[in-house]
């Protein structure tokens, strides 16, 4: 479906970052950015609009980005990671349709969702309507994970889903709308341009890095585990090229865990986690593919770490969307038992989940 007839004589806002791009060849080695395609046909951009890692998705997890001007569109970017999450009126006073067009991965953690519900709900509250590019999502085969506990809503989970939901993010933006999840249950004038020939079971390689610590499509599938240990001692391989593909500390025994690494400085991470220590764990990278979240490695972790009193920090509550995972993990509960406990509340969502899907 094309999108001009809705731009044309508008001024268009974007949001977008270096996966937002037209490809011209099947094999997606040749491709343009959304934003130079849009402006060689003549569409008013008036600005872009950046997630967290920036526009062109140089920045590491977490950095603070400050607004400034693309060097190669002398557009202005809105930065909406850092001290700003949402689009300020100012921001949008010469916007007229803003489009959202982000490669997302599927996990509630990610936050790019985030950043596209303060986006409509900014625009909601202009009444300026949201067009969605849809995009494929490389963990949409499986739902799984705990549902986010009210209380623990923060910019790495903000709505009340588990871990790994199954939906693009055309479906997504229409289960915030649908669900009244924006500041006091306003929806935006919403629109999804649909992806074809797609289901959910679709394999699909992402062929540009979502962000600099997802360099590959190992990492994208195994990115729901491991981001767990974002909230412990344990480095997820930031500062390798292994990024979310190994995990290890200076602390586990070498005796048990075979597999070394060293983290120093790379792009997409300037001060990683044991910075220029020996780390031993686990080299994940000839696994098959994930259907389910795995929480074996987590515990064989936090079982062998001499000091368990501190391997939690208060961060992994956070990206678990529940205080009640650390209890389980402490108390000594299995993998199988702890996932049995998400049950109810993910055919709840399960349920939920079917009243905005696009495809099978």
């Amino acid at each position: 479906m094309c999108i001009c007839h809705f731009l044309k004589a508008k001024k268009v806002g974007i949001t977008a970052n270096q996966t937002s791009v037209v490809f011209k060849s099947e094999d997606h080695s040749e491709y343009t950015h959304i934003v130079d395609s849009l402006m060689a046909l003549r569409i008013d951009v008036k600005k872009v609009f950046a997630p967290e890692h920036g526009f062109r998705g140089k920045a590491d997890a977490g950095e603070h980005i400050v607004d400034g001007v693309d060097a190669e569109t002398g557009l202005p970017i809105v930065s909406l990671y850092g001290s700003n999450s949402k689009p300020s009126k100012k921001h949008l006073e010469d916007v007229d349709v803003m489009l959202f067009d982000i490669q997302d991965v599927g996990v509630r953690f990610y936050t790019y969702i985030s950043t596209l519900h303060y986006i409509m709900e900014a625009c909601a509250e202009l009444d300026i309507p949201v067009i969605v590019l849809d995009r494929p999502n490389p963990n949409g085969h499986y739902i799984d994970g705990p549902i986010l506990e009210e209380s623990l809503t923060s910019f790495v989970g903000m709505h009340p889903v588990p871990v790994v939901y199954g939906m693009t993010i055309g479906e997504y933006a229409k289960m915030i709308n649908g669900e009244k999840w924006l500041k006091n249950g306003i929806q935006c004038d919403l629109k999804i341009i649909p992806l074809t020939n797609y289901t959910h079971s679709s394999a699909y390689n992402l062929p540009i890095k979502p962000s600099p610590n997802l360099p590959n499509a190992v990492s994208v599938n195994l990115y729901p585990s491991l981001c767990f240990f974002e909230g412990t001692t344990i480095s997820c391989g930031r500062g390798t090229e292994m990024q979310f593909q190994i995990f290890g500390a200076p602390s586990l025994p070498y005796t048990t865990f075979d597999f070394s690494f060293t983290p120093e400085p790379n792009f997409g991470s300037k001060s990683p986690k044991y910075n220029g220590e020996l780390c031993y764990g686990r080299d994940l990278r000839t696994l098959g593919k994930l259907n389910a979240l795995n929480l074996n490695w987590l515990l064989e972790a936090y079982n062998a770490s001499p000091e368990k009193e501190g391997f939690f920090n208060p961060f992994f509550s956070k990206l678990s969307g529940t205080k009640h995972l650390q209890q389980q993990i402490e108390s000594g509960m299995p993998a199988n038992k702890i996932a049995e406990t998400w049950e109810s509340g993910l055919e709840v969502f399960k349920n939920k989940r079917k009243k905005y899907l696009l495809y099978n």
